[in-house]
């Protein structure tokens, strides 16, 4: 449509060159345009033409030449083995963010939405897959290997969710309850390990109809595992992208932790089919909303296919505290941030967007209760569908559905960086508990002492032992200092904020308070989620150097009949951390020590194999056991790891797919040059992705300086995938000291070839971050800004000021 008369068009365009282009003007001549002026900086293209087009509409016709790059975005060839052992290429797309300019020249915003006729012509034994069905599949004129396949029209929608790919895959199908056909494709031969996904996508489907209230609006949708792919899975409307490893689920080679990572991210793309596709953020500054909504609602729709995996705890541990150790940075920022240029979206992919972003809708969904929250999504999905809208619109919405104050409340929690710290204190008069409770925002780097006071306003949960599970009062907390009474709260009665660790928050106890909770650890009255919550808590209180450190070693001694796996997994973390810390002075041995014994309890119930009955999280729970006691040297179990390693190698006895982390790391940490050279040997062997990955991430835990650079060298090498380099190098870094030092040097020595490779994506943030987070002193940090100063990468400026911070 010319709005207004004009003899230029704009529009974006990256890598590609317009042979001819011209504008026929609805029942006129055409216009064939005379100059085509590329903006390379901006992504754009000027067409000139000779005359004054006239307002109106018409069709514009471009013929160009593209290029199908190796830079896993936009359209690009991703690289596979075929089983008899040949390379080939199938040619895929990834258009978010800012891409589909590279597959052909359009206005690639999101905002800007058109319906799209696809038309591709392939080879004729080449599967083509785009959003919508095939309409027509015919014989192409000038080449009899060739076939011309049209696709039905699109809904209206956004470019970057535009998709096409052509290769060799095969599928299996299903119908899910409303009908829609799903299929799942896998590479050539291993249509059996798209089983699994395909049973969560059937039954999510119908989950999100029903909880939305609104129909999948594609006659299909299909999933399929891409060899070469930055992001774990990507969210095309009606045709969803993965990496092998987060859709193939092999019965007999995949791990418990790969059928939940599986069954995570085929529900978070999912919903996106609804959030995100159907109704689109107007701008990227809003691309929180879509990614945050996906990571809550992904864990909602596990836990409805697979209660036992007591999922919605998992979430404390790998979404809420890590997004509250980025945040507590001074280098953090809002989960709202204006983006400008499109090299600033790829940045915000970040544990912010997607990990703070699903925390305050988590925290926000229990403030306004699941009713409210639904008839609140079903709103605004009917008032936008095939429209765009903002982070207000949701919250508006949301407001209309349940009558509290939502975007007052919430823009404390996305428009500002940062979260509070608030600490309570409990004066007992007679029967009853005085609390006073007092917000300030909590930094990582010790008490807050910021000359202004930032405020959020904060949905408070309080429990007692009367009945840990159910609050006793809920409060919005929208003021600097609160005071509160407990009715009828004896003395020997302990109080605990923030039931289920919901709010966004951290809590500090006075320390008789926290004495009080204690017992309530030791003896499991307290659920797992108030458990983790409170050691999490605590660990980083002392990490901000508020509360000592010799405390909370203390309290962890009350874990000692800790049973869930999700709670040991985050004190694994912290431990972790610890000793990373400890590893820059003369104490690295003494806490081994102490991890051995804080683990051996626990390992020695649990012993190696499965006993009957058990189920999802103990095969979990063994593998964090026996990984964390092999890799501080615990005598039986590095034993019983190389009897079991030695059994697996000669094929004695295949070790099953949950031991086989833990088993690799303890022999690998204890090994020599043999050692790696099987390892090696075995990733060479394996047919699964999977099972390359799981060798990958390991392979740094070797100790000795020479055997290093060659898993350094290894992971350039063509044995790995482009995307999988990254784990290589960061499993390195977080191997041992040696190491730390070794994959800094080899991230600077290769900066060329590595940053080539992933420039302008958010795996280079995800490099430097693995690369030099262990680190602990000034020099270090200097050192890290400095060759960041004479090397920029523009897109990981703010991850390499956190790093630096961090440090």
């Amino acid at each position: 449509q010319v709005k207004q008369a004009t003899n230029q068009i704009v529009m974006n365009c990256a890598d590609i060159d317009i042979i001819t282009a011209s504008y026929a003007p609805e029942g006129d001549e055409e216009v064939h345009a005379t100059g085509f002026n590329y903006q390379n900086e901006d992504e754009k293209v000027t067409l000139s033409f000779p005359s004054t087009l006239q307002k109106g509409t018409g069709t514009l016709k471009i013929d160009f030449v593209g290029e199908l790059n190796d830079k896993m975005k936009g359209f690009y060839r991703s690289k596979y083995t075929t089983p008899t052992g040949d390379t080939r290429y199938a040619a895929v797309t990834q258009f978010e963010a800012t891409d589909a300019r590279r597959a052909f020249p359009c206005w690639d915003e999101p905002a800007i939405k058109a319906t799209f006729d696809i038309s591709l012509v392939v080879p004729k034994d080449r599967v083509a897959l785009s959003n919508m069905n095939v309409v027509d599949r015919k014989p192409y004129p000038d080449d009899e290997n060739l076939v011309e396949v049209k696709f039905a029209r699109t809904p209206i929608m956004s470019t970057y969710l535009v998709a096409f790919v052509v290769g060799e895959y095969d599928f299996v199908e299903a119908r899910s309850l409303d009908g829609v056909l799903v299929r799942v494709y896998t590479p050539v031969g291993k249509a059996e390990q798209g089983k699994f996904a395909l049973e969560v996508a059937a039954k999510t489907l119908p989950f999100y109809k029903d909880y939305f209230n609104v129909p999948y609006p594609l006659p299909k949708i299909d999933l399929i595992a891409i060899a070469d792919f930055a992001a774990g899975a990507m969210e095309n409307w009606g045709l969803v992208t993965y990496r092998e490893t987060a859709l193939l689920i092999d019965p007999k080679n995949s791990c418990s932790s790969s059928r939940q990572w599986v069954a995570l991210v085929v529900g978070h793309e999912l919903a996106h089919q609804w959030f995100g596709n159907l109704v689109t953020m107007e701008w990227w500054t809003h691309l929180w909303l879509n990614e945050g909504f996906a990571s809550w609602i992904e864990y909602l729709c596990v836990d409805h296919c697979f209660p036992e995996y007591d999922i919605w705890t998992q979430f404390v541990s790998a979404d809420y505290t890590r997004a509250q150790e980025l945040d507590a940075l001074d280098n953090s920022h809002p989960i709202e941030v204006s983006v400008g240029h499109p090299s600033e979206v790829d940045e915000i992919f970040d544990a912010i967007s997607y990990s703070k972003g699903a925390s305050v809708i988590r925290m926000l969904h229990d403030y306004i209760g699941d009713e409210d929250f639904r008839k609140g999504m079903n709103l605004y999905l009917t008032k936008f569908q095939q429209k765009n809208a903002a982070t207000e619109d949701l919250w508006d919405s949301l407001e209309k559905a349940s009558g509290k104050p939502i975007a007052a409340v919430m823009n404390t929690w996305t428009k500002q960086m940062g979260f509070p710290l608030i600490y309570v204190e409990a004066e007992q008069q007679e029967d009853d508990k005085v609390l006073k409770l007092v917000q300030k925002k909590f930094c990582a780097s010790g008490p807050y002492t910021g000359e202004d006071f930032p405020m959020w306003m904060v949905p408070i949960s309080i429990c007692t032992s009367d009945d840990p599970t159910s609050a006793k009062m809920q409060i919005l907390m929208d003021k600097p200092e609160l005071t509160l009474v407990l009715k009828d709260t004896k003395p020997d009665q302990w109080v605990k904020l923030n039931l289920g660790t919901v709010g966004f928050y951290r809590t500090q106890y006075s320390p008789d308070m926290l004495e009080s909770l204690i017992p309530a650890i030791k003896d499991l009255s307290l659920p797992p989620v108030d458990r983790l919550g409170l050691q999490n808590d605590l660990f980083s209180l002392a990490r901000a150097g508020i509360i000592s450190t010799v405390e909370v070693l203390k309290v962890m001694e009350a874990f000692v009949n800790e049973p869930n796996y999700t709670v040991w997994s985050d004190l694994s973390c912290n431990l972790g951390i610890l000793s990373t810390l400890l590893s820059h002075t003369d104490f690295y041995e003494e806490i081994q020590v102490f991890v051995k014994d804080v683990f051996s309890p626990i390992g020695e119930r649990l012993g190696w194999d499965p006993k009957p009955g058990e189920g999802h999280l103990d095969a979990l729970l063994r593998g964090l056991v026996l990984g964390k006691l092999g890799k501080a040297g615990h005598k039986a179990t590095l034993e019983e790891a190389r009897r079991r390693f030695k059994d697996h190698v000669e094929g004695k006895h295949i070790l099953s797919a949950d031991l086989r982390s833990p088993v690799y790391v303890t022999i690998l940490k204890h090994g020599d040059s043999t050692t790696l050279d099987t390892m090696l040997k075995l990733h060479k062997q394996a047919d699964m992705q999977e099972e390359k990955n799981r060798i990958e991430r390991v392979l740094g835990a070797i100790s000795q300086p020479e055997l290093i650079q060659k898993v350094l060298t290894f992971a350039l090498s063509e044995e790995v995938r482009p995307q999988d380099t990254v784990s290589v190098i960061g499993g390195v870094a977080g191997g041992s000291k040696q190491g730390r030092k070794a994959a800094w040097k080899f991230v600077r020595d290769n900066w060329e070839e590595l940053y080539n490779r992933y420039q302008g994506g958010f795996l280079i943030s995800r490099l430097i971050k693995l690369t030099v987070d262990g680190f602990a002193n000034d020099k270090m940090a200097a050192e890290v800004k400095a060759f960041f100063e004479s090397h920029p990468a523009p897109s990981a400026e703010r991850t390499v000021q956190q790093c630096c911070e961090n440090i």
